[in-house]
């Protein structure tokens, strides 16, 4: 009975996460067009843009991991992370003035950053460690969920708004509604462990060298791992539609989501390292394929493919990250881990945007690929067992 709670406290993570998802991805696709098409910015200040709002968020990350691991509550800090973003996509609605713009998209990324640690941490603490894989699957299947939904959504928007000159100001105000229901899932549903939390005020070491590793691994990749926004400029340059886009984005995440408790099931058996190196072998084969693809048809199976890298990657990293720390470093480490998300995110959108806008999109994708190439090399000459204390 004891464990009946902790997992419901997954779900409600999940349900989270579903309907940020919504919430984000009314926007997301529309975002590189909003840019280079309506403001009328080429790749490069796409990749700038992108990278900046995405690196902006690095110290709140920090800062949400710390005050994690050394107070009781995590729920306020996930809910200030939320009401930041609804509060963006709010005032995204009202706004037009590049500057703007760009600080509503800051502001958007500061909540991600807030709100990533400690509910990364809430949910590690929710789950066992020999079904950890499982948990973070389901609350990344959930969350993926949300960005099938939102993508269809905007189809349809976009289909119903299409003369509509305001109608991405208008997008953008829907898309603050879905979080309304998250601020509540806080309040009223989600609960605090408590009992790791008290842990972690009473002691705190040194985090891992292997952990330091992963993260060094982790930045070699990310430099080649351009923004989805990328993926979605290539598909129009493949032939897809403006209207059509969001389609492809759903399609991407409704793989992702339907791979991700599978796959996340499948490393707490086989173990974390096997599932990520299929992932990242998965990743450069599509890359490589976007390199060079031509064909619509080709296209749509690449995204399919680039949805079971993220659902063998996301979730199992979070999860490696657990087994790796003592329960009383675990809001430290998320906090780390998504900071390095956030800083790489600058360098490696500007160099995905400068090779395009110098060479085209073949070396933006071939330079990805062989960046994963060597990660994935590297990540199989060192062993990642658990260390330290894990629940």
């Amino acid at each position: 009975m004891k464990n009946k709670p902790k997992n419901k406290n997954v779900i409600y993570l999940g349900l989270l996460s579903l309907f940020g998802g919504i919430s984000l991805d009314l926007v997301a696709p529309i975002i590189p067009t909003f840019i280079t098409t309506v403001l009328g910015f080429d790749k490069t200040f796409l990749g700038l843009t992108e990278g900046l709002a995405t690196s902006s968020s690095s110290l709140f990350k920090i800062v949400s991991g710390i005050l994690t691991d050394k107070y009781k509550k995590r729920k306020p800090i996930i809910f200030v992370g939320y009401l930041l973003s609804m509060l963006s996509r709010i005032f995204l609605a009202f706004v037009s003035a590049t500057p703007l713009i760009v600080l509503m998209r800051t502001l958007d990324g500061t909540g991600r950053g807030i709100k990533d640690a400690p509910k990364d941490t809430l949910i590690a603490d929710s789950s066992g460690a020999n079904e950890r894989g499982k948990q973070f699957g389901i609350v990344r299947a959930l969350d993926t969920l949300g960005s099938v939904a939102g993508p269809i959504m905007l189809f349809g928007l976009l289909a119903v708004l299409t003369n509509n000159t305001n109608k991405f100001h208008l997008i953008f105000l829907v898309s603050a509604l879905p979080l309304v229901i998250t601020l509540l899932l806080i309040v009223f549903k989600i609960k605090e462990t408590g009992k790791e939390v008290q842990a972690s005020i009473q002691t705190s070491g040194p985090l891992p060298a292997k952990f330091y590793l992963f993260m060094v691994l982790l930045a070699v990749f990310g430099l080649g791992n351009a923004s989805e926004a990328f993926l979605l400029l290539k598909a129009q340059d493949t032939g897809v539609s403006i209207l059509a886009l969001p389609l492809v984005y759903a399609l991407l995440n409704f793989v992702y989501a339907l791979a991700a408790i599978p796959l996340g099931s499948l490393s707490d058996r086989i173990g974390r390292k096997k599932i990520l190196m299929l992932g990242w072998a998965i990743f450069s084969f599509s890359y490589l394929g976007f390199a060079f693809v031509q064909n619509s048809l080709l296209l749509l199976l690449l995204f399919v493919l680039y949805g079971i890298y993220y659902a063998a990657t996301f979730g199992v990293i979070k999860a490696l990250i657990s087994d790796l720390v003592a329960v009383n470093q675990r809001g430290r480490a998320y906090g780390i881990y998504n900071a390095l998300l956030s800083v790489i995110a600058l360098p490696a959108g500007l160099i995905a945007g400068g090779l395009w806008d110098r060479f085209g999109s073949t070396y933006t994708f071939g330079f990805g690929a062989v960046m994963c190439l060597i990660t994935l090399i590297l990540f199989a000459l060192f062993s990642f067992r658990p260390v330290g204390k894990v629940a």
